[in-house]
């Protein structure tokens, strides 16, 4: 009997354990929303109606201090108050941001007051390619021969 209430606990622990980090990860495992914008994009450019695709009421959105909160100082994105759109707040380059890592992405924390409401939000930055291919040789000159086997 005592055995079965020892496995009882362990199993509580676990399950405790499992949805604790769960928990812990679902600002990085799941967004509600997701856009998508090419690097390098004008400042100042439309990212998505942020407030429209979450069913935020755009009339209440300035009572609420609707905003992008971002653990770094130098966001990238911004929520314009008076409706509700997304947009690109300073020059965005993947490379430094993502360097060889794809897809590229950058989660957002939109959090609006009374009553408090945190939506995440995913912006993959597409890459466009900025970076030209260069070689050495303007020219390569190959001989193959009519005996060389096909592959």
């Amino acid at each position: 009997m005592e055995a079965d209430g020892q496995r009882g606990g362990i199993l509580y622990r676990w399950v405790f354990f499992g949805f604790s980090v769960l928990l812990a990860c679902a600002e990085q495992c799941s967004a509600q929303i997701k856009y998508s914008v090419p690097e390098e994009v004008k400042v100042g450019s439309v990212v998505g109606n942020v407030a429209r695709d979450l069913g935020l009421d755009i009339s209440s959105l300035k009572d609420r201090r609707a905003r992008v909160v971002s653990g770094n100082q130098d966001a990238q994105f911004e929520v314009n108050e008076n409706n509700g759109v997304l947009y690109v707040r300073k020059n965005i380059d993947r490379e430094e941001i993502c360097e060889s890592i794809s897809p590229c992405l950058i989660n957002l924390k939109i959090v609006a007051e009374k009553p408090m409401e945190i939506h995440y939000v995913a912006v993959e930055i597409m890459d466009v390619n900025d970076n030209s291919p260069s070689f050495q040789d303007g020219e390569k000159t190959l001989e193959i021969f009519e005996s060389t086997p096909a592959g």
